[in-house]
């Protein structure tokens, strides 16, 4: 992976919609996250782009031996393949022309010294020095990182095609981990949802997660976390393993895209100031446990390793320049992650036009947490896709939900012995009948029937985006799921990616207009709608009461301290001016919510 000379990142966007960004944008050195959950997606998108670039391909079947993690390999030497092309293609361009060589330095950061040396270089009579400053930009010219994410929950036991179990290390974690591991990238792993310890263990068992003979490591790891105590504790199973992060991705729990892992409470500018004021920690915490690792394995651990600093980036509802430079420089982090802005980029994500145009068009009320993901997890979706008519049009037939032809998300064993899904015909006829038998209030039946009903199969809708605007399949018959943070309802038409680049970096007209909420406002009310919910659903226990209480000192005390945020000057562009409303009106809200509790809460006690 290169040092990086973007101060932002492109996050993980669903199973499909940065499932070939590296491609993309990597050329420009811009550094993307690709999904490799789906490996039968993966495997047709590599025969797309095996085809169009005439390199070779032989088809892995689905159920030949060790198929996941090979599809997963193959697909990722094709698209590190594809880029080394793509790179010489453009390091071979002219200087002084309009073409990609000069768009890659032109969307460098403004201080980059880099594109500094390139503004020095166009201003350079012709002669031996310019030819001498050419062959320095185009050698330092590096490509952004094919970087992967795995959810680490998402980690089913697989079965041969006669039905019979297969060990442990063919599980689907673990077979994507060793897809990746066992491909030629120099790049990063980012590992999501929680902590699988088994997963970490089998981490050990590939040696370019540590680092070789030259102090390097191959392939670097990167952990999303909600907060600092997940930092510190995941860190901490790994370094006793001799492993080192390489970065830890803060996201906001609600204010982002895909599936939305709530804190207790916890607003992101709160936790963005304890990771400021303890983030060396971390470190110091961290060294000496990796140190002994490698004195345990009779190694010693290169001194020129000791001072690189580990990185430490945010994503989640970042949309205009001004909260990026609070991130950067408020906050030190080191870059941002800008996700859902892109779905609206073509050169950037690979969605179909019928979807990107629903989100062009998107306002604030059609973005929404949802319940359709199997998984239980809150999603955050946008009404009026694909999915959600095919999904309603299920529901009214005799047999609603999805054949399940993929089963990443199979997770229920209430009326089977294997695990199946939540949104598959199987588990919702089975559902349904055991509903009808136990009967009860209609209007309880109703409101039951609709959770039973509400869940979609993910694991093909989120993909069929990609293959449509691929051109591999037609939109009939393959509904398309999407999965934006609700920052999208600001971008209201396609963009290139110069003018997302210029946008996140301050240059020229913004792309948002001056009335939309700071990140911070938007997510306040996002925790305040998701504790409403929680009372609802709450059945007042004194675990659940005690639970709640905690929720609201913790929202209590993060809305005072976005008032101290508020009262600072602003950067560019930052609508610091939207907080203090948005702070009064929902302490309202929140108080008014948590009232609701008081009666309860005396019977129970």
């Amino acid at each position: 992976m290169n040092a990086a000379y973007h101060t932002f990142h492109i996050p993980v966007m669903g199973t499909g919609h940065s499932i070939d960004t590296p491609i993309r944008v990597g050329p420009f050195g811009i550094s993307s996250v690709i999904s490799i959950v789906d490996d039968l997606l993966v495997e047709r998108i590599r025969a797309h782009y095996a085809k169009k670039f005439d390199l070779p391909y032989k088809k892995i079947p689905r159920y030949s031996e060790d198929g996941r993690a090979r599809r997963i390999t193959a697909y990722l030497n094709t698209v590190q393949e594809i880029l080394r092309r793509r790179m010489e293609e453009i390091r071979n361009l002219p200087f002084f022309e309009n073409n990609d060589k000069s768009k890659y330095f032109e969307l460098l950061p403004n201080e980059s010294p880099l594109r500094h040396e390139y503004q020095k270089f166009l201003e350079t009579t012709p002669g031996p020095e310019r030819e001498s400053m050419a062959k320095r930009l185009t050698d330092a010219m590096l490509p952004g990182s094919i970087d992967v994410n795995i959810m680490v929950k998402v980690d089913r036991m697989t079965f041969t095609k006669e039905g019979l179990p297969l060990s442990e290390e063919y599980s689907d974690a673990k077979a994507a981990l060793r897809g990746y591991a066992q491909s030629a990238l120099n790049s990063a792993i980012v590992f999501s949802a929680g902590m699988n310890q088994a997963l970490f263990n089998y981490m050990t068992k590939f040696k370019d997660f540590y680092r070789d003979e030259m102090g390097q490591i191959k392939k670097k790891i990167v952990l999303k976390v909600s907060d600092f105590r997940s930092a510190f504790v995941q860190g901490k199973v790994l370094a006793r393993k001799g492993l080192e992060v390489h970065e830890f991705r803060i996201e906001s729990g609600l204010n982002c895209g895909g599936h939305a892992f709530a804190s207790d409470g916890l607003l992101l500018p709160s936790l963005l100031k304890e990771f400021r004021e303890k983030r060396d920690q971390l470190k110091a915490e961290f060294m000496p446990m990796i140190r002994k690792y490698y004195e345990s394995i009779g190694k010693t651990y290169p001194e020129s390793a000791a001072d690189e600093h580990v990185l430490v980036t945010v994503q989640g509802g970042i949309g205009i320049h001004g909260e990026s430079e609070r991130m950067r420089k408020s906050y030190g982090m080191d870059r941002t992650g800008w996700a859902s802005p892109f779905l609206l980029v073509p050169e950037a994500t690979c969605v179909d036009d019928a979807t990107r145009q629903l989100l062009a068009n998107a306002k604030e009320e059609d973005l929404y947490l949802s319940d359709v993901s199997p998984l239980g997890v809150p999603f955050n979706n946008v009404r009026g896709t694909g999915s959600e008519k095919w999904t309603k049009a299920q529901a009214t037939t005799n047999k609603p939900g999805s054949a399940c032809p993929k089963g990443f998300l199979v997770s229920n064993k209430e009326f089977t012995e294997k695990p199946i899904c939540l949104a598959s015909t199987e588990y919702q006829a089975a559902k349904l009948k055991k509903l009808e038998e136990t009967g009860g209030p209609a209007n309880e039946i109703v409101a039951l029937k609709a959770q039973i009903l509400i869940k979609t199969c993910l694991c093909e809708h989120l993909g069929n985006g990609a293959l449509i605007a691929l051109g591999i399949v037609a939109p009939t018959n393959n509904p398309q799921a999407i999965c934006p943070g609700p920052n999208i309802a600001w971008f209201t038409r396609t963009y290139t990616l110069r003018e997302m680049v210029d946008h996140i970096y301050g240059r020229g007209e913004s792309l948002v207009p001056a009335e939309r909420p700071h990140m911070f406002a938007k997510e306040i009310v996002m925790y305040v709608d998701y504790f409403e919910k929680l009372v609802s659903r709450s059945g007042r226990t004194p675990k659940e009461l005690a639970y709640l209480r905690e929720f609201q000192e913790n929202l209590e005390n993060g809305m005072t301290y976005c008032l101290e945020v508020a009262a600072e000057a602003p950067y560019e562009n930052e609508n610091l001016a939207s907080i203090p409303p948005c702070v009064e009106k929902q302490r309202e809200r929140l108080k008014s919510i948590a009232a609701k509790l008081e009666p309860v809460e005396e019977l129970v006690a």
